[in-house]
């Protein structure tokens, strides 16, 4: 089931490939919304910022796990397309010891740390009660996490996409159930949600490790080789994965950040944040999974030294991802605040109103966000991951350092947060395209 993606036309080989990505992780955004859903209309507001603030923390957490496996994965795929088996399978296990260990000392690190985290986050006390309750059972799942986003990522590596979909799906449907069952059910409280959601963290995550080992042996025999490890294969994933993780941790530490100044405005704020952040990760994720999908492709054609398809590939997934985010951009300001209805109850009138300002401001500049995606795919696939941590570093400088200064001024309050989150994506774009169509004049597509 795995594809090459150096062969066949150009856009039907990444759409073909980077749809059950998107179908997959709008899933696994259904049932983040779920817990959303169950929690804020019947567990009322105060659990409803309890989870977002927790949503916020863990997407960074596992943000540093996901940035391993997409780092790795990208050196996957390169091996891959130059149909190189030994070095493919002296990256598996390189990759794979370098997870396993950060998993366990980071698992770990996260319950250490659970109860400096009010402070960090100025966490109000009504709040922190909650969110303590359900960030003490969602720590676990974290090596689940970690498991599922290993094997994808080979999978995915590789050009199969449609397996981690498939165990996602599951995944989510049982989500769904669960919470149900846990919250409604069995009146389990905001512990119970987060209990469904860890029960399906690790069935998608064993799934996932149980098949990619029985169908695929090249990756059963790269495990089986970390004892006879090269100091060069270590170098090289550690540099790929390190990197894409400061990147990906980089960017999600902003995000964190920004929850941070967003809990000292207080509950209704926090509230407002935590349905609309929803919303906006729904919206633009599809062309987030399209700038991954498009870094397997350009990584599997730079391995087989394809320079013409990583050209057209690049021209025809920057259009691609305009008109979407366009689209959706249009969508998101007309329907802000019915979809804010769906996870807030109609007496809650300012927090519905303070949402539909986040996603009038951020839902106007998807595609600053679709364009910076892409060049994040663009440079991890083309060996260059310290161009992506650098893009990141602006877009999060940009965005705190704006958000602190703005949100202090009198008469822009917290809009100035919602404001500095597009204007470091932009600043970021700028950089990134600069930089870009300066190497191009310099074979910045041949590989050594």
């Amino acid at each position: 089931m795995s594809q090459n993606l150096t062969k066949g036309p150009v856009m039907r080989s990444m759409f073909c490939f980077a749809l059950p990505m998107i179908a997959g992780n709008l899933l696994q955004q259904c049932y983040n919304i779920a817990d959303t859903l169950i929690v804020g209309k019947i567990l009322g507001t105060n659990a409803l910022a309890a989870v977002g603030s927790s949503f916020t923390l863990m997407t960074f957490l596992t943000s540093i796990l996901l940035g391993l496996s997409m780092g790795s994965g990208a050196v996957f795929s390169i091996y891959f397309g130059s149909r190189d088996e030994e070095n493919l399978k002296e990256s598996i296990s390189a990759s794979f010891l370098l997870i396993a260990i950060f998993t366990v000392c980071f698992n770990l690190l996260s319950f250490a740390c659970l109860d400096w985290l009010r402070a960090f986050l100025h966490v109000p006390s009504n709040v922190w009660g909650s969110m303590r309750e359900y960030l003490s059972v969602i720590f676990c799942g974290i090596a689940a996490v970690s498991l599922y986003n290993y094997f994808a990522s080979f999978l995915r590596a590789i050009g199969n996409s449609l397996v981690p979909l498939l165990f996602l799906g599951i995944s989510s449907v049982l989500n769904i159930i669960l919470d149900l069952w846990f919250v409604l059910g069995r009146s389990r409280g905001i512990a119970g949600a987060a209990e469904a959601t860890v029960i399906s963290q690790y069935f998608a995550g064993i799934g996932i490790c149980v098949y990619a080992l029985i169908k695929y042996p090249v990756l059963k025999a790269g495990l089986m080789e970390w004892r006879s490890l090269q100091r060069s294969s270590i170098r090289q994933i550690s540099a790929f994965s390190i990197l894409t993780c400061i990147q990906q941790s980089v960017m999600n530490l902003g995000i964190l950040m920004i929850q941070g100044l967003v809990n000292s405005f207080g509950p209704i704020v926090m509230a407002a944040f935590a349905a609309a952040v929803k919303i906006d990760a729904f919206a633009y994720m599809p062309v987030q999974d399209f700038g991954n999908a498009f870094s397997t492709f350009i990584a599997q054609n730079y391995g087989a030294k394809k320079e013409d398809r990583i050209r057209a590939g690049l021209k025809g997934a920057l259009l691609a991802s305009l008109v979407f985010c366009i689209f959706v951009s249009a969508a998101i300001w007309i329907f802000a605040r019915p979809l804010m209805g769906l996870f807030v109850q109609p007496e809650e009138t300012a927090v519905i109103a303070e949402g539909v300002r986040y996603l009038h401001i951020e839902g106007a500049f998807y595609f600053g966000i679709g364009c910076l995606f892409l060049l994040y795919g663009l440079y991890r696939a083309l060996s260059k991951p310290g161009m992506s941590v650098i893009l990141t570093v602006i877009s999060l400088g940009t965005r705190v350092l704006l958000a602190y200064v703005l949100s202090a001024i009198p008469g822009i309050s917290v809009t100035g947060i919602w404001w500095a989150i597009p204007i470091g994506w932009l600043l970021a774009d700028f950089v990134g395209l600069v930089f870009y169509i300066r190497r191009c004049r310099h074979n910045m597509f041949t590989r050594s």
